[in-house]
């Protein structure tokens, strides 16, 4: 099973005004570590724009626990925790972590591949599902019919 861990530096721009990052960066975090998982295991933009597909977010939430700050060291993990038998429609949850494994946050997304010729949804390249298959799984993983 891949695992995906993501180290992050944190920069004074992630700051908000009382010195903590600020929530939307939470999210930035999230899709950098989508996108670093994809690359990183073969779905580069090159093979994207191959395929003409691109991923769509259709739902992003997060839920925040413990503040991060400045002279954190933070991390992110990234599970698969449902898709459909194509995984043409999909769902990932990251969990943030600071020093030494203090939950952070909890970021679910839900999300599609997209047709970027037709700018319709569109089923996943087999490699896709592949990657999605042999990647870890949060405890409620389920298959979507």
């Amino acid at each position: 099973m891949i695992a995906f861990h993501l180290p992050i530096q944190l920069r004074w721009s992630d700051l908000d005004p009382n010195f903590h990052v600020l929530h939307s960066k939470y999210y930035d975090f999230g899709a950098l570590c989508r996108m670093d998982y994809l690359t990183r295991n073969g779905i580069t933009p090159a093979v994207m724009a191959r395929e003409s597909i691109g991923p769509i977010l259709l739902k992003e939430e997060c839920s925040f626990r413990k503040e991060l700050k400045f002279e954190d060291k933070v991390s992110l993990t990234l599970k698969i925790s449902w898709h459909n038998k194509t995984a043409s429609r999909w769902g990932m949850q990251h969990e943030i972590f600071k020093n030494d494994g203090i939950l952070s946050a909890i970021i679910k997304v839900e999300g599609a591949w997209m047709d970027t010729r037709l700018r319709k949804l569109a089923a996943a390249p087999a490699e896709i599902l592949n990657l999605f298959e042999n990647t870890v799984k949060t405890d409620d993983f389920f298959i979507k019919p």
